[in-house]
């Protein structure tokens, strides 16, 4: 039994079958480690998470401005007939939504970043002004009696998702009228949270034109509808890392280091929804999925750069421990497992330096630190392992280019697979012509003699 062992243990240190498939095991237990290293990361986003909401919470969440529309009130009247008994006339108060056949939105965002403990959270100011005309509300095509329409109690209403963020009093000019604007959405139950004028119609008015600033504060992002005909949206702003969000993309955008213009221009064939309906039919799911706007984004988001990083740390450890591998066959060398699993420990505790330097450092200082730290290290180990500090240093040069094209694939996004598969090619063919004079049979049988030449 004693002499079958040693036989088993010979094979396998001799057998260069046996040493690969001992390495792919001893990157699939160092997986573990990286994996809980995945886990931390999600954790601090959510802690990110948790900060951006409570200074939102504060100052002002993210801003979805809907409207503005017209609600006009009607009497609804409709006959029951109880069993046995006489027929009973019933009425109710509903109401019909009117949405403007022109609207432009014109503002100014001045954004400034907010800091809560080792997060930083982007807010802003925004100052907007609103302007359009209704045309005269018909109510032919919803199946009202002209009678029944209450034109004095009809209001404007505007929907703002964080209403308590609004920093000035205002008012609306209708029709060159001031009518102030009040707390509460109205009736206009798709808007959400916002506020109302109680701006009535005249029963000989037109066009209905009206205009109203409006300053709030939010933070992360802002939001409008389509509501019009024809729908124009100008934003400028000083924060220079925007991203465009919703159904719609800005016809015009100009992006700088020192901030953004962006104009949209909306028809309002492709939005879902009609002119008007009446306030039992709901038409919330198909405003919600019209939303456009802009989104204050981070330079470089240190959570989803590391997040992106350890999804490719099994790639790397494979590629380490070939290096080693291919060195150990060139120089005739055996490694042992115990070395190996150190190597990859250092290997994995790039991905935590990385993490916890980019939290105060930002992603690109704190990358180029664990990046130069890990390489230090394995190419001091390296040399203790490979026996030469030269087979060392063709090693942790091995690691430094792969940090340096992990780099590259992370700030490339939309590139990544081509740079990838690019690399990836590369890196086998390399392998492939350093040991393209290996006799596998003389390596895999035992034998020590001299290596082949290269």
């Amino acid at each position: 039994m004693s002499d079958f062992m040693e036989r088993l243990v010979s094979s396998i240190r001799s057998s260069q079958i046996l040493r690969l498939f001992l390495l792919g095991f001893l990157v699939l237990l160092l997986l573990i480690p990286v994996a809980m290293i995945g886990r931390l990361v999600s954790e601090r986003r959510e802690r990110q998470e948790e900060a951006v909401a409570d200074v939102s919470a504060k100052w002002g969440r993210a801003q979805a401005i809907t409207g503005p529309a017209l609600v006009v009130p009607y009497t609804h009247r409709w006959t029951e007939t109880p069993a046995g008994g006489p027929p009973v006339v019933r009425t109710e108060t509903r109401n019909a939504i009117f949405l403007p056949e022109a609207l432009a939105v014109r503002g100014v965002l001045d954004a400034e970043v907010r800091s809560r403990g080792i997060f930083d959270v982007p807010v802003y100011r925004l100052d907007l002004v609103l302007e359009g005309e209704f045309e005269r509300p018909s109510f032919a095509g919803l199946g009202v009696e002209p009678e029944a329409v209450h034109w004095e109690r009809a209001h404007l209403a505007v929907g703002i998702s964080d209403a308590r963020a609004i920093r000035e009093e205002t008012s609306v000019a209708w029709n060159g009228d001031p009518v102030p604007f009040l707390p509460g959405i109205g009736a206009f139950a798709e808007g959400g949270a916002g506020i109302h004028a109680d701006v009535g119609v005249a029963g000989e008015a037109g066009r209905l034109a009206f205009s109203f600033p409006l300053a709030l504060n939010g933070s992360s992002s802002v939001t409008f509808v389509p509501f019009a005909q024809k729908t124009v949206v100008e934003i400028r702003a000083d924060y220079g890392h925007p991203s465009f969000q919703g159904n719609w993309l800005p016809s015009e955008r100009s992006v700088s280091g020192e901030g953004f213009e962006a104009a949209w221009s909306i028809p309002s064939l492709g939005r879902g929804y009609p002119q008007a309906w009446r306030g039992e039919e709901g038409m919330r799911e198909a405003i919600d999925g019209s939303r456009f706007g802009v989104e204050l984004k981070s330079p470089i988001d240190p959570y989803r750069m590391a997040e992106r990083s350890v999804k490719y740390a099994g790639v790397f450890l494979l590629l380490t421990f070939a290096a080693v591998w291919v060195v150990e066959v060139l120089a005739g060398l055996r490694a042992h497992p115990i070395q190996y699993l150190l190597l990859g420990a250092a290997l994995c505790l790039f991905y935590l330096l990385e993490l916890s330097l980019s939290e105060h450092l930002g992603f690109p200082g704190a990358y180029a630190i664990a990046s130069v730290a890990v390489v230090a290290m394995v190419a001091g180990y390296a040399v203790v392992m490979l026996r030469r500090a030269g087979r060392a240093l063709v090693v942790a040069g091995g690691v430094a280019v792969l940090y340096g094209y992990l780099y590259v694939l992370l700030r490339n996004e939309d590139h990544a697979l081509l740079i990838g598969s690019i690399g990836l090619f590369v890196i086998l063919a390399a392998v492939m012509y350093a040991t393209r004079r290996v006799d596998w049979h003389a390596a895999g049988s035992g034998s020590q003699g001299p290596p082949a030449r290269p």
